[in-house]
């Protein structure tokens, strides 16, 4: 069930990723008629208030207490959370689905690197050759951007799109530090409820009242990213991350489908070798340190 689960967890992503696309004018073609165009603030306040209410019925459901145990790293989760998702649906936006989604591949190979500073934990030798093939492919995905004329979005997209995943990084690493001292539903709220009033203000000075079904695909924004998060957690829990690891990829080919088929965006040999190496890069290195995570714990 865990291969299943990590599936549907990525096409539920992917489903967000487009409805992102579509609501932020990162395309001229849409799939519902004329629909406006919101800001990206807007949309990560929308992301948010849907996902507060659905984990703040939980954690009412279940008595839990709303604002967790360790709030240091609850509000360092949350901090992070929002600044990587706001900067990912920017890169969402303006650079093709699958070149998007790649970039934020890279947010556990920055995990592992901040690990050795806030975890103390040593990188194995092999562990960087698989980040260095990471960033290896980051120059592939670039490489149209950087040197033809033809590019349909400039290099700065890549590089924001870095950042954001190195924010999920930090926002992984704050997890990890939760582990042992709050609940996973309290980690999943300090999310909106840092980026709610952060997005609310930024809505007071630029706002798009919705019109008939973008309400319904504003909804759907927060409830496709709830799903999908769910789905990875159960995928997570019912089987070991060496095995689900590859199919938890597979996001970057729905990506590039989906983004030929639905948006006409065409990608070059490079992008493809980018996604190719970068992906490489990744599995490995989950596969291997959570070989290595195996053998401490024996």
């Amino acid at each position: 069930m865990g291969i299943v689960y990590i599936i549907l967890s990525g096409l539920f992503f992917l489903a967000m990723n487009i409805l992102i696309k579509l609501l932020s004018g990162g395309t001229t073609i849409t799939l519902f008629g004329q629909i406006q165009h919101y800001p990206i603030h807007e949309l990560v306040l929308a992301r948010s208030l849907v996902s507060f209410a659905i984990s703040a019925s939980i954690i009412y459901f279940r008595k839990l207490p709303l604002f967790g145990n360790n709030k240091k790293w609850l509000i360092s989760r949350g901090i992070s959370g929002t600044i990587a998702l706001t900067l990912f649906f920017y890169t969402i936006q303006q650079t093709p689905l699958a070149i998007a989604s790649t970039i934020q591949y890279l947010g556990p190979i920055f995990t592992v690197l901040i690990s050795t500073y806030f975890l103390r934990e040593k990188i194995k030798s092999i562990q960087w050759l698989f980040i260095s093939l990471c960033f290896i492919g980051v120059i592939f995905l670039s490489w149209d951007a950087l040197f033809s004329s033809q590019s349909t979005f400039a290099p700065i997209w890549i590089l924001i799109g870095i950042i954001s995943a190195l924010f999920s990084g930090l926002a992984y690493s704050s997890i990890v530090k939760l582990r042992e001292t709050d609940e996973p539903i309290n980690i999943v709220i300090y999310f909106p409820m840092i980026a709610i009033p952060i997005m609310s203000l930024w809505c007071l000075y630029e706002f798009i009242m919705p019109q008939g079904i973008e309400w319904l695909l504003l909804l759907l924004t927060g409830i496709t990213t709830q799903i999908a998060q769910v789905c990875m957690t159960r995928a997570l829990l019912a089987e070991n991350t060496a095995v689900i690891a590859p199919f938890q990829y597979l996001g970057a080919i729905y990506a590039s489908l989906m983004g030929f088929l639905i948006f006409d965006e065409r990608l070059s040999f490079y992008v493809f070798i980018g996604i190719f190496v970068i992906l490489t890069g990744v599995i490995l290195n989950t596969i291997f340190g959570k070989t290595i995570r195996s053998k401490k714990n024996a």
